[in-house]
C-alpha cells in the first residue's frame, strides 16, 4: 500500500512538472504579447470571453491567465466587467488540458519524450527549442498519468474506498468539497482532473461521481486568483470575488439539474470512452456556466460591487487626456500633450515628496507608494512619448514645433525625477536593513533641502501648467538656493566626519541622497527654463 502511495505521488509530481514545462514553453514560444492582447482587446465582454479562452489554451493555465488579469486590474489597465469577460473564457480554455489528456497516448510516451528531448537539445532555433520543451512537457505529463492510474489500481480491492466514491453520485456535495480540496491542496486544476481520469481508467469512479469532484475542481482553481489579491486593490479582489462566485453558482446550478447534466455529457460522447466523458463534462460545463452568465456580466459585476463596497483609490497608468483623434489637429493635440505631461509631474512631485519625507520617517507605508507608484510614471512617459513622436509626423508651425520638442524633453526630465524618488526610497529601505542612521544635524539639514527641492519643482511645475514666466523665475531662484545649500551641507558633512560625530557608512548615503535631491532640482531647472523659452 505504501508503494502505492508513493507511486502516485511520484506520478502527481511528473503530473505537475510536465504541465510546468508545457506552460513554460508555450509562453516562451508565444512571446509578450499575450498581456498587451489582453489588455488591448477587451473592450467588447464576448472578446474578453474569447481571448481568455485562447490565451488559457495557449499557456496551459487559468490560473496564469486570472492572475494575469488581477494585475491589468490592479494597474488600471482594465476594469472589472472587461476582467470578468477574461475568466469566464479562462474557465474554457482550461478544458483544452482535460480535452489532451483523455486521449489514449500512454502508447507514444516514449515517442513524445524522445522527439521532445531532440527538438529541446538539438533544435538551432529557439521556436524548435519550445516546440520541443512542449512535447517533453506533454510526455512526463503523460508518464505521470500512467503512474497514477496504476498506482490507484489496488484500491479497486478496498470495499470502503469504492463504495465511498460511489456517494459522491448520490451526495453531489461531498464530491464538490473534495474536488475544492484537492484542487486548492495541488494548486492545479488539471492535475485534478488528471487524477480523476486515471481513477475512471481504472473503474475506480463512475462518470456521476467525477462530475461533482470537477465541479469542486473549478472553485477550487480561484484560491491563485485570491492569494494574487492579497495587498492589491479593490477591483481587484472584486475580479477574484467574481472569479469565485461564477465558479460556485453555476457548480450549485448544475448539481440541481445534474440528471439532465449527465444525459448531455452521454449524448455528446462516445460510450465506452470515460475518459472523454469526464474532458467533456468539465468543457460542457465551463462553455454552458459562461454561456448563461453572459448575457447578465454587466449587472453581474454591478452585483459584485454591491457585494464587495468601497472607493478604489488606485492610479491609472492610462493617459487621461491624449486623444489619437485630435493628431490631425496639432495645437489641440499639443495641449491635450501638455495637461498630461502636468497630470505625470503632480504624480511624480507626490512620490517626490514622500520619497523626502520617508528620509526622516522612514515609513513603509511610503516607500512603498513611491515604488508602487513609480511605474505608473515611466507608462505615462511612454504614452506621452509615443503621442508626440505620432504628433511630428503631421505638419506643425515654428512656435508649435518649438513646444513639441520642449515637451519631449519635459517627459524625460519629469520621468527623471520619478526616478530619484524611487532611488531615494529604495535607499531608505536599505538604511532599515542595515541599519544606518543619521547624526540630528544631518536629518535637520536633509529636511531642509528636501523642502526646497520640493518647492523649486512645484513652482516649475505650476509654471508649466499656467505658462506663467514669473513662477518659471521663482523656480529659477529656489533651484539657485538648493545648489548653495547642497555645497553647504557637503561641507558640514566632512566637518561631522572629521570631529566623529557622523558614521562613515551614513556619510557615503547621505552623499547619494544630496546627489539624487540636486539632480531633482536640475530638472526643476529645464522645466522652468522651457517656460521661459531659454530651452
Amino acid at each position: 500500500m505504501l508503494l502505492s502511495v508513493f507511486a502516485f505521488v511520484g506520478g502527481l509530481a511528473l503530473f505537475l512538472y510536465g504541465m510546468q514545462l508545457m506552460s513554460e514553453g508555450l509562453q516562451q514560444a508565444a512571446g509578450e504579447k499575450l498581456q498587451k492582447i489582453l489588455e488591448a482587446l477587451t473592450k467588447v465582454t464576448i472578446m474578453g470571453v474569447a481571448l481568455g479562452a485562447g490565451v488559457t489554451a495557449i499557456l496551459q493555465s487559468s490560473s496564469a491567465t486570472t492572475v494575469m488579469t488581477v494585475g491589468l486590474v490592479n494597474a488600471g489597465l482594465m476594469n472589472l466587467q472587461q476582467a470578468f469577460g477574461i475568466v469566464m473564457g479562462a474557465n474554457i480554455g482550461t478544458t483544452i488540458t482535460a480535452q489532451l489528456i483523455a486521449f489514449k497516448l500512454t502508447d507514444y510516451i516514449t515517442l513524445l519524450l524522445a522527439v521532445g528531448f531532440a527538438m529541446q537539445a538539438l533544435g538551432r532555433r529557439r521556436q524548435v527549442k519550445y516546440l520541443g520543451q512542449v512535447l517533453l512537457g506533454f510526455g512526463i505529463l503523460m508518464l505521470g498519468m500512467s503512474m497514477m492510474g496504476k498506482a490507484v489500481l489496488p484500491l479497486r480491492e478496498y470495499a470502503g474506498f469504492v463504495e465511498f466514491i460511489a456517494t459522491f453520485g448520490t451526495h453531489p456535495l461531498l464530491g464538490l468539497g473534495v474536488g475544492i480540496v484537492m484542487t486548492v491542496l495541488i494548486q492545479s486544476s488539471s492535475a485534478t482532473i488528471g487524477i480523476l481520469i486515471a481513477m475512471a481508467s481504472q473503474g475506480l469512479i463512475p462518470l456521476e461521481g467525477a462530475i461533482p469532484v470537477l465541479l469542486g475542481d473549478n472553485i477550487g482553481t480561484c484560491i491563485t486568483a485570491i492569494i494574487a489579491t492579497i495587498g492589491a486593490h479593490i477591483n481587484a479582489k472584486r475580479v477574484a470575488l467574481a472569479h469565485v462566485l461564477f465558479n460556485l453558482i453555476g457548480s450549485l446550478i448544475f448539481i440541481l439539474f445534474m440528471d439532465y447534466f449527465v444525459r448531455l455529457v452521454l449524448a455528446v460522447s462516445p460510450a465506452n470512452d470515460l475518459a472523454r466523458q469526464i474532458a467533456n463534462a468539465h468543457t460542457a460545463f465551463n462553455v454552458i456556466n459562461t454561456l448563461v452568465f453572459l448575457p447578465f456580466a454587466a449587472k453581474y459585476t454591478d452585483f459584485i460591487k454591491l457585494l464587495l463596497p468601497g472607493e478604489d483609490n488606485f492610479l491609472s497608468k492610462k493617459p487621461e487626456y491624449l486623444n489619437t483623434a485630435m493628431l490631425e489637429t496639432p495645437a489641440i493635440a499639443i495641449g491635450l500633450a501638455a495637461k498630461e505631461v502636468v497630470r505625470m509631474g503632480n504624480l511624480a512631485k507626490d512620490n517626490i515628496a514622500k520619497a523626502f519625507a520617508v528620509v526622516t520617517t522612514r515609513d513603509k507605508a511610503d516607500i512603498d507608494y513611491v515604488l508602487e507608484h513609480e511605474p505608473i510614471i515611466d507608462a505615462l512617459e511612454e504614452e506621452v512619448t509615443r503621442y508626440l513622436t505620432k504628433m511630428s509626423e503631421g505638419n506643425m508651425n515654428k512656435e508649435l514645433s518649438a513646444e513639441h520638442t520642449g515637451l519631449m524633453h519635459v517627459c524625460a526630465d519629469i520621468e527623471r525625477i520619478g526616478d530619484h524618488a524611487e532611488t531615494i526610497a529604495k535607499r531608505v529601505r536599505k538604511m532599515e536593513e542595515d541599519p544606518v542612521h543619521f547624526s540630528p544635524a544631518a536629518q535637520q539639514e536633509l529636511q531642509e533641502l528636501g523642502t526646497l527641492v520640493l518647492s523649486a519643482y512645484s513652482k516649475s511645475l505650476q509654471a508649466l501648467a499656467e505658462n506663467n514666466k514669473d513662477l518659471a523665475h521663482e523656480a529659477l531662484g529656489v533651484s539657485h538656493q538648493v545648489k548653495i545649500l547642497q555645497k553647504a551641507i557637503r561641507k558640514n558633512h566632512v566637518s561631522r566626519l572629521n570631529a566623529g560625530t557622523c558614521e562613515p557608512v551614513a556619510g557615503f548615503v547621505l552623499l547619494e541622497l544630496l546627489i539624487n535631491m540636486k539632480r531633482v532640482s536640475d530638472h526643476s531647472k529645464n522645466i522652468s527654463q522651457l517656460v521661459l523659452g531659454e530651452f
